[in-house]
């Protein structure tokens, strides 16, 4: 038996031997098999996946439609600024932290005539409906367009420092709609408008605005604003703390509360509007009321480094070099000397109905200041009130009185005009370094200007945070507050 067992080919240890050998080939078939199949789904995905991307866009669709189906990788934000420059600078503020936030692409809106569009009341819930509000927007910036008065908030502000950062990117609004709607922009500012063309861009803006609802992966327009919500980020969310008084209720017939909503959770990639092409607010102006904001809780991001340092860089934010280097040159060579600047705002809004107020205010600063000062006192002022009104008021006095030599501006002066031709040659906004521009063809669609843009609010501004002596502002006023942080920041130095 060990005889026959010493001759077998196939003895107990050479079996032993090769059973390790038989698994591993096994092993390796079923990991062959596992590989095979990965790479057929893999593959069949990408055919399917290529075939329907290669699907040709119906040609029926309106540009509006085709824009979307494009399918741009870049998500866009509108807003609807409105009221005074100051409140659309302290909007378009508010516009870059929330892009920021949300990772979208910010149109860069033009800069609105005084007062064209109106919001209403927060504080009393009378303001305009979302929808609306965007539409009076549209309205209005197509107008400037035409009429050649299109001023960027670009071409103001300088936004240099931002359009480095990467954690926000501009577009143009003119090169937006150039390619959302479809539109050559000579056709709409020519002398003879094409009719084709204005056709589109209001069929554009109704759509934008949120007159046919929400379009999936398209457009989500908002209709939140300052009577339901209050924007917060990563800070809570929750019933605000200031609501209608059961008087403003019964009056409006309104039942609605405001809520405070985290605008990431709500509005971000996982929501429902996360997944539309372009994101339309309405107001984005907010300010203290009642113990809480108006509409917009979000000056500080204590977990998010980014957006932290993102509102802290707005908070400083420069006009553009032409205006700062044309102010200090009126106060250096024109003033040339020490100054005090007076800011009076009288002629529209609350601002009407508190003349006495305004006037004592400044008076008493200025009879304290005669006291301690030399004479003559060198004053700028900077008011909405015409020259030839100034008779029987503070204004007529100080012009006459010897103690003081009295300095200001006027729309007309060549020194405003000549900073107004500079920001045309510059034309910050139009840059291809500053937006979005695509197939855009910056050289053959700038609508040229009919006139030099009336810089005079920005380059008085300026002059003022040159005022040594001091500044004495009016109570209430964002253009005063603005000049305030122009001169803490430090602006003509």
């Amino acid at each position: 038996m060990n005889s026959d067992s010493s001759k077998s080919p196939y003895t107990l240890r050479s079996l032993k031997s090769r059973r390790p050998l038989i698994h591993s080939n096994c092993r390796l078939y079923c990991l062959l098999v596992v590989l095979v199949f990965l790479i057929f789904v893999i593959s069949c995905k990408t055919l399917i996946s290529d075939s329907v991307n290669r699907l040709p866009i119906p040609q029926n669709l309106s540009p509006n439609q085709r824009f979307c189906a494009e399918g741009y990788r870049e998500k866009f934000m509108w807003y609807a600024p409105h009221s005074g420059f100051g409140n659309q600078l302290s909007e378009f503020k508010n516009a870059v932290v929330i892009a920021g936030i949300l990772n979208r692409t910010l149109i860069v809106p033009p800069i609105l005539d005084h007062h064209a569009v109106a919001l209403g009341s927060c504080p009393k819930f009378r303001v305009v409906d979302p929808n609306d509000l965007r539409f009076k927007v549209w309205n209005h910036s197509i107008e400037l367009l035409r009429e050649g008065r299109y001023v960027s908030m670009a071409d103001i502000m300088d936004l240099s420092s931002l359009v480095s950062s990467s954690t926000i990117r501009f577009i143009d609004f003119r090169v937006f709609i150039s390619m959302y709607c479809g539109v050559y922009l000579n056709s709409v500012c020519s002398s003879s408008p094409d009719k084709n063309s204005a056709f589109l861009l209001q069929k554009c803006g109704t759509f934008l605005s949120g007159y046919d609802g929400i379009v999936e992966n398209c457009l989500f327009a908002s209709q939140d604003d300052c009577r339901t919500t209050v924007w917060t980020y990563r800070t809570g969310a929750g019933e605000d703390l200031f609501q209608a008084s059961d008087e403003v209720k019964k009056k409006r017939k309104i039942s609605y509360m405001r809520y405070r909503k985290d605008i990431y959770e709500t509005l971000g990639p996982s929501s429902a509007a996360g997944s539309a092409t372009i994101l339309a607010f309405g107001s984005l102006f907010t300010a203290p009321y009642g113990g809480s904001e108006s509409h917009i809780d979000i000056h500080r991001a204590p977990e998010d480094q980014g957006i932290n340092e993102l509102i802290q860089s707005l908070i400083s934010l420069p006009f553009a070099s032409e205006i700062l280097q044309s102010g200090k040159e009126f106060a250096h060579r024109t003033i040339n000397a020490p100054f005090l600047c007076l800011q009076l705002r009288l002629m529209d809004g609350q601002f009407k109905n508190h003349w006495t107020t305004t006037f004592q205010y400044m008076k008493k600063e200025l009879d304290m200041l005669k006291q301690n000062s030399s004479l003559p006192i060198n004053l700028f002022v900077m008011t909405d009130l015409p020259i030839r009104n100034w008779t029987g008021t503070l204004l007529g006095t100080l012009s006459k009185d010897p103690s003081f030599k009295v300095f200001f501006l006027s729309a007309g002066d060549k020194f405003v005009s000549e900073t107004g031709k500079k920001i045309v040659d510059r034309r910050h906004s139009l840059k291809p370094e500053s937006s979005f521009s695509g197939n855009f063809n910056l050289k053959e669609q700038q609508c040229g200007f009919s006139s030099i843009p009336d810089v005079l609010l920005y380059l008085e501004q300026s002059i003022c945070s040159c005022g040594s002596l001091g500044f004495i502002g009016t109570s209430g006023s964002t253009i005063a507050e603005a000049i305030e942080l122009m001169r803490r920041n430090r602006m003509c130095s």
